[in-house]
């Protein structure tokens, strides 16, 4: 029986403490009111070369700068952006795009489909590591047929172009502009054909955009918009709450409750398409399947949800959200913490002789993350994993990640943007590319499968086979569907997305 309690009992019965922190950078300007917006913003943009590393939270700045052949609407069915037409063949070998002919680039260049096929066949054969060249790796040619038609081809069936079209590291940049700077330089100055233009970037500190009055979209109504890099979550509260920022994410569950009280400000507890999971690696301490597993038993979901998210984050079996098609709402995955005993005896572990496995997690990078990861190491003690938690950087991650270098389990906020379930465990568990920690050939042949089926109910019924499998071989522990916190001034509005994206040219005072 699972009992639910709150986050304070659950903390003292597992032995941790309640700590907080206090606002440790000062900054130069404060918030401002009618045509202009303060972010308070966890983390920095890993570059100003937007194809060139997927980092989740940097994608709703890089929006405001870049511009997506296609996008998504709040409920994330695609809609038009620089394309305005696009047929995908019923092979999947092949997909024609129309490309909208009024845009132009912030230095007054016209994007054509030159742009177009430079961005997505182009750069992938230069010598550059770029992330895009894993989503993109089956694009063999892209012809033009004029200033605004192409056709991609791809070496191997391609289904969810479309949907990798609106989704990380697919934003366009000008061939002509790149090829005369250099991708170096370009970093310096970017030049994209989004709402937004870069006039201001301190690293890890401050992001100022300008509002582009000759976008060739809807315009925002707001002139000026300001990214404070406010990596501690104490400190993002503290900035919310004196008034040097208008708006806030990931913050503690318990402060969204304490900010409602405010009269000028308002909190917000939104579900999003992120999954809080374990990622795990199939060697070191994690090579026993049966420690996998235990570790995986051991773990009482619901009593994290209550304690650190008031209940919000549903608990997960698989690494999938509710409702996307992927998910599989009658597999569950118990919490039973004799079972994981069980488990780790065949294996020769228990309490008196633990299975010792190394263990990390980002502190401040998600509402309670390394508060998740604290009572997990105590659940774990309990039936005989005993761990050192670690703390990481989340910019550290993609790098240990890339250099299968991360500890056997690490604590981690997976992103879908697009709900399809190949970027779910598709991406999460293919071990020939750099998002998987879990290295396992038997795997990858199943997602190379799944990877070419153009029929759309045999694609997912084969991902949800493929969820259940690899969290009962101990490839993936889910835990919970992530939330974002939010605290805002109740003047600003904005627009809700299903993908937790928050977007500046969405806003505007009321």
């Amino acid at each position: 029986m699972t009992f639910e309690i709150e986050r304070r009992t659950l903390l003292q019965m597992l032995g941790l403490g309640v700590g907080g922190g206090v606002l440790g950078d000062s900054f130069a300007a404060f918030a401002q009111a009618t045509d202009a917006v303060t972010i308070g913003w966890p983390s920095d943009v890993p570059g100003w070369d937007p194809n060139l590393r997927f980092t989740p939270d940097a994608q709703p700045i890089f929006k405001l700068v870049f511009d997506q052949p296609l996008d998504q609407n709040p409920k994330l069915e695609l809609v038009p952006k620089l394309v305005a037409k696009w047929d995908m063949a019923k092979d999947g070998l092949s997909l024609a795009v129309e490309l909208r002919d009024d845009v132009t680039f912030h230095n007054g260049d016209k994007m054509t489909a030159e742009d177009f096929r430079y961005t997505f066949f182009e750069r992938l054969q230069s010598p550059l590591k770029l992330d895009i060249k894993n989503s993109w790796r089956k694009v063999s040619d892209i012809e033009i047929h004029s200033p605004t038609k192409a056709v991609m081809k791809f070496s191997s069936p391609a289904p969810t172009a479309p949907q990798w079209l609106a989704f990380l590291g697919s934003y366009v940049v000008p061939k002509k502009y790149m090829e005369q700077v250099g991708a170096e330089k370009f970093g310096d100055k970017p030049v994209g054909t989004g709402p937004y233009k870069l006039i201001d970037y301190q690293l890890n500190s401050r992001i100022v955009l300008e509002r582009n009055d000759t976008y060739w979209g809807p315009k925002p109504k707001l002139k000026r918009v300001t990214f404070e890099i406010i990596k501690d979550p104490s400190a993002r509260v503290a900035a919310i709450q004196s008034g040097q920022v208008d708006l806030v994410i990931n913050v503690p569950v318990r402060e969204v409750a304490r900010l409602r009280l405010e009269p000028t400000l308002a909190g917000e507890i939104n579900p999003i398409t992120r999954v809080i999971l374990l990622q795990c690696r199939n060697d070191q301490g994690f090579t026993d399947q049966n420690i996998r597993l235990a570790a995986h038993h051991a773990i009482d979901k619901a009593a994290l949800s209550k304690a650190f998210y008031a209940g919000a984050a549903v608990p997960l079996s698989v690494p999938v959200t509710p409702g996307t098609p992927g998910y599989l709402p009658n597999f569950t995955f118990a919490y039973d913490p004799a079972l994981a005993r069980t488990i780790l005896a065949k294996s020769g572990y228990g309490p008196d002789k633990p299975a010792k496995i190394s263990f990390a997690s980002t502190n401040g990078h998600f509402p309670s993350d390394y508060d998740i990861a604290r009572a997990i190491v105590q659940m774990w003690k309990k039936v005989g994993i005993e761990t050192d938690l670690q703390t990481l950087e989340y910019s550290k991650y993609f790098e240990l990640n890339r250099g299968a270098k991360l500890p056997d389990a690490t604590l981690y906020s997976w992103d879908n943007g697009t709900a399809d379930p190949e970027i779910f465990a598709g991406y999460l568990l293919n071990p020939k590319m750099p998002f998987s920690a879990f290295k396992d050939a038997a795997i990858g042949d199943k997602i190379a499968n799944l990877f070419s089926m153009t029929d759309y109910s045999e694609r997912i019924d084969g991902y949800r086979d493929l969820a259940k499998f690899a969290v009962e071989f101990g490839a993936t522990i889910p835990l919970l569907q992530s939330v974002q916190t939010l605290a805002r001034k109740k003047a600003l509005a904005y627009e809700k997305f299903g993908n937790g994206w928050v977007l500046a040219n969405t806003m505007r005072w009321g």
